[in-house]
């Protein structure tokens, strides 16, 4: 994957953040100490043809816990702006809010707060 045009740029990126993957499809920034990654990947898998969306845009975050790896879903968004939006939101919110970004509880609870615009709700909607 190539990073020669991230999404965000360096210089506004919080300290410790750096692009680690970046393609049509998917762009990922990864936290230097511990390692934490947030990521956006465009899938047809998540569409939602009750909205008229052929493809949504999923944030994830993974981080290890021993020898695992864990990834946990942080939500949808409609457009790769909204995307691009989300993580650099993410990233602020866990750098002013985290005292220890390896404490996944206080991980999760910072970014179960975080409102995305272009939201894709997770449920279909009724007939």
């Amino acid at each position: 994957m190539s990073l020669d045009h991230p999404p965000i740029p360096r210089e506004a990126l919080p300290p410790k953040w750096g692009p680690v993957a970046c393609c049509d499809g998917k762009f990922a920034y990864r936290h230097s100490q511990p390692p934490i990654e947030l990521i956006a990947d465009r899938s047809a898998d998540r569409s939602h043809p009750g909205l008229g969306l052929s493809h949504c845009w999923e944030l994830r975050y993974r981080y290890s816990l021993g020898d695992r790896a864990i990834v946990e879903s942080i939500g949808r968004v409609s457009t790769r702006r909204a995307a691009v939006d989300g993580l650099l939101e993410c990233m602020h919110r866990i750098h002013e809010s985290v005292d220890q970004p390896a404490d996944p509880i206080e991980m999760e609870a910072t970014l179960d707060r975080i409102r995305f615009s272009d939201a894709v709700p997770d449920d279909e909607p009724a007939p």
